[in-house]
């Protein structure tokens, strides 16, 4: 399967992964998995599994930011693709390239940081009409 021409981890994202890998110690072969077989299935062959969604209410037009919902994690056994794993992450469809924004388990936060997204793509955030 064809991957992506870039990927990127966010400083952020690098901090969150470390701090989860001591309780999953799994999380970063987890990681190679989803981006290889999900992160392509969705935007290169166009397959929906409904485990990776955008997220909406952003603002953020370029570049789309999606939630994986499904991720399997290893460490979590018994849990498959409903492991409570979540990333967050950006699309540069034109460039192919993947930024890895955040990655958090359920049990510690309910949704996503978007004061971290805001933050991460002010620029790109379109303008508000008044």
């Amino acid at each position: 399967m064809r991957t992506f021409k870039q990927i990127e981890r966010t400083p952020e994202f690098t901090k969150d992964l470390k701090k989860l890998l001591k309780r999953f110690r799994t999380l970063e072969e987890d990681l190679e998995t989803f981006i290889n077989v999900q992160m392509v299935l969705y935007h290169k062959h166009n397959i929906d599994n409904q485990g990776i969604v955008p997220i909406s209410g952003l603002e953020i037009h370029t570049p789309k930011i999606f939630k994986a919902r499904k991720f399997a994690c290893k460490a979590l056994k018994g849990k498959g693709a409903r492991s409570g794993i979540r990333v967050i992450y950006s699309y540069f469809q034109v460039i192919e390239r993947i930024e890895l924004i955040e990655i958090y388990y359920k049990g510690n936060q309910e949704n996503e940081d978007r004061e971290r997204i805001h933050t991460l793509y002010r620029a790109a955030r379109s303008p508000s009409v008044t």
